[in-house]
């Protein structure tokens, strides 16, 4: 339901922006300009190659982080620990209402764990080698509840249905750009001059750090809701006593793959301009939230 009335929303979007391009005479304002250049149908091109990227990553995401991190699934628990993992992803995945995720463990000195996986009822939580072993089982346990939070509350999709409307919009307005200037500067009349490609690289490369932007607002928005969902499942208190002892260890380094940053409970922390393409909020900012004094 969630990616049905998304998907609806944004093709009501293109639509709108279609409608408002033909009132405002933009297209025929092109076309006196040289410039012939069908909005509609770049935008159609458009949304299916920013939709489709996006949608297999979120597709194969399970199999890339199982083999990015080299997570080992617990199937059949070896040990007291591994037992435990199971049971209380069990208790916390019945108490959010979703399907069991699958659990695994994955060898880093860092204190860090993630959650990834197409659709709630499918999903894989993991944690570290290096939190298992420095973390106390209550920590440890609201950890996990913050990633049962971000399973709940869909955010994977969430977060793939953005990055796909992005992408949609940076490949839309490089393209204009790029056609605009190949036909009005550099006088290309048929077909695609060099001008063009450049231009539209550039223009993609501007375009998609500013977007980027958006994308990371809602990837550390994210965050505090996870967190608030850690906090219910597991308690306030000791989802704020992990987020401090994260604090402790926030000199460690994430040891994530690059792609699975967003989906980690922490990440490096950043400040001034650069807070803006963070995936994730301070830790102060976070333990705040949670109505820590």
């Amino acid at each position: 339901m969630r990616i049905l009335l998304f998907l609806a929303t944004n093709i009501a979007v293109l639509v709108l922006v279609s409608i408002v391009f033909n009132l405002l005479g933009l297209e025929g304002i092109l076309s006196a300009n040289g410039v012939d250049l069908n909005l509609s149908s770049l935008l159609v091109f458009c949304a299916l190659f920013g939709f489709f990227g996006s949608f297999v990553s979120l597709l194969l995401s399970k199999f890339m982080a199982k083999r990015g991190t080299g997570t080992y699934i617990i199937e059949t628990p070896r040990n007291r620990d591994e037992q435990w993992l199971l049971d209380t992803v069990k208790s916390l995945s019945e108490e959010a209402g979703i399907g069991m995720p699958e659990v695994g463990v994955f060898p880093s000195d860092a204190a860090n764990a993630f959650a990834t996986g197409w659709n709630r009822n499918d999903a894989l939580v993991a944690v570290s080698t290096g939190l298992m072993r420095r973390f106390e089982e209550r920590e440890v346990r609201a950890v996990l509840a913050h990633e049962i939070g971000h399973v709940a509350n869909g955010d994977m999709i969430t977060l793939t249905l953005i990055q796909g409307v992005v992408n949609t919009f940076v490949m839309f307005f490089a393209r204009i750009i790029g056609h605009t200037v190949d036909r009005v500067v550099f006088k290309t009349e048929r077909g695609y001059g060099f001008g063009y490609y450049i231009v539209t690289i550039v223009a993609e490369v501007i375009l998609g750090i500013l977007a980027s932007m958006i994308v990371m607002w809602f990837s550390r928005y994210r965050e505090y809701r996870a967190d608030a969902a850690g906090a219910r499942l597991a308690g306030s208190g000791n989802m704020i006593a992990a987020l401090q002892r994260l604090k402790v260890e926030q000199g460690l380094p994430d040891e994530l793959p690059g792609e699975l940053t967003a989906f980690g409970i922490r990440a490096g922390g950043r400040s001034g301009l650069a807070a803006l393409f963070s995936s994730h909020p301070s830790l102060d900012n976070r333990i705040i939230a949670l109505g820590n004094p």
